[in-house]
């Protein structure tokens, strides 16, 4: 399937014959003036469909390109979801801007979301829904359905709420137009069913969705009041979205937001200098230890060809155990209260790899050179993947537990600390060991 833009048309009236999202992961792609004059150039009927596909960015860029009152028809067309998704990513006077030119009720739903804290629950439910009413017969929530229908973001799974809108449980299409006209919602509900607060974390929630393979889950307020629903595609793209963050984080950078190609060098290097410059600050404890010890390197120089070896597998262990228990913590497999069972194992599995290297070590180095320089080179090995391990799974329980993104305690930041570390233990066994 063709996805690359074509350069040899200033308005890409190419673009014509491809499906709306082809254009659409195009477009994304495409550098801002590019994308505007591509979208410029797709047929209205064609622009509408390929204007909700695009990333929040985007369409943030080609509604700039677009007289008024198609900015206006774009914006209230959206879901009000997606509408408050969008806003809610731009400068603050840019969205009270955009605000202004919706309707007056498109702007009220809006607003409602966006009143919810960022990166809760509330930010992607959708309050347009078909609620039905439990004394509703079949035949007449069927009407409502039909009536709802067009606004509705989803009527495969509605809920049934009381009249103060109450939740008290929900209803799938199928068995509601498999059941027998004369019944009633109350005697078709479900109502053990699963609802979140508003106010919860999205992440958790989509989480949630997944884990439990929901299509749709209820949204209530603190008083058990139906405010809105999510659908499953939005939990979808909360978890895409927050495992792009966590992806960007475990290699010491801010996540751009935005696809690579349309974002501009400055900007790049924005997401990465000020951990690279935290990382560099870091790293200036390796060189300390390597001053106090001077003084064992020039007494025993062979040493200094094994730094390198030892903290490149320091610095491995501790990404990997890193690494996994970051995964572990976004899937809850383990909570922070976990932290001394975690490390257990992590030590434990740290030490039997240590051993393993170690033996293979201790037989090559010493094929090379003395005995004794085999022994602390093995002993390091053993004593180095143990405390990265350690260190490179307790970091991120506890950036958890003091809610901090734990991918920010991963890879390179655990592997600057045990590059330091290990050099203490390496040369604290070598003066041991070889009296130095």
């Amino acid at each position: 399937m063709r996805t690359d833009l074509p350069t040899d048309d200033p308005r890409l009236d190419a673009l014509e014959g491809l499906d709306p999202s082809t254009i659409a992961s195009a477009l994304n792609r495409a550098a801002g003036e590019e994308r505007r004059a591509a979208f410029r150039g797709l047929p209205p009927a064609k622009a509408g469909k390929v204007f909700g596909l695009l990333e929040p960015s985007s369409q943030a860029d080609v509604l700039q390109a677009l007289e008024p009152e198609t900015r206006r028809a774009f914006l209230d067309e959206m879901e009000p979801d997606d509408r408050a998704r969008l806003l809610g990513r731009l400068p603050e006077e840019e969205a009270e801007r955009l605000l202004q030119v919706l309707t007056q009720e498109e702007r009220a739903l809006t607003m409602a979301l966006l009143r919810y804290p960022e990166g809760s629950a509330g930010r992607i439910m959708t309050p347009e829904f078909v609620r039905l009413h439990p004394a509703m017969s079949v035949a007449d929530a069927l009407a409502a359905v039909r009536a709802g229908e067009r606004r509705a973001e989803t009527i495969y799974f509605m809920p049934v709420a009381a009249e103060d809108m109450r939740l008290l449980g929900t209803v799938d299409l199928a068995a509601l137009v498999l059941a027998d006209e004369a019944s009633t919602i109350a005697d078709l509900a479900s109502t053990d069913v699963p609802a979140v607060q508003a106010t919860d974390d999205q992440e958790e929630v989509a989480r949630f969705m997944k884990e439990a393979d929901l299509m749709v889950v209820p949204v209530v307020d603190e008083g058990n009041r139906l405010v809105g629903i999510i659908t499953f595609d939005d939990a979808m793209e909360v978890l895409e979205f927050e495992e792009g963050e966590d992806f960007a984080r475990t290699g010491a950078s801010e996540p751009i937001q935005r696809p690579y190609l349309s974002v501009s060098i400055l900007r790049l290097v924005r997401s990465r200098i000020v951990w690279l410059s935290v990382l560099a600050i870091a790293a200036t404890l390796t060189v300390n230890v390597l001053g106090a010890f001077e003084d064992t390197l020039e007494s025993v120089v062979a040493l200094a060809l094994f730094i390198p070896l030892l903290i490149g597998i320091g610095g491995n262990t501790g990404a990997q155990s890193a690494t996994t228990i970051v995964r572990a913590l976004a899937v809850r497999d383990v909570r922070p209260r976990d932290a001394l069972k975690v490390a257990l194992r992590e030590v434990e599995t740290g030490l039997l790899m240590g051993v393993a290297i170690a033996i293979a070590g201790y037989v090559i180095v010493s094929v090379f050179f003395d005995g004794a320089i085999a022994l602390v080179v093995a002993i390091t090995l053993v004593a180095i993947c143990g405390l990265a391990a350690l260190v490179g799974s307790l970091m991120p329980l506890l950036a958890r537990k003091l809610s901090i993104d734990p991918a920010v305690f991963s890879a390179p930041f655990v592997t600057t600390i045990v590059d330091a570390t290990g050099l203490l233990i390496y040369f604290m066994v070598a003066r041991a060991v070889l009296g130095v």
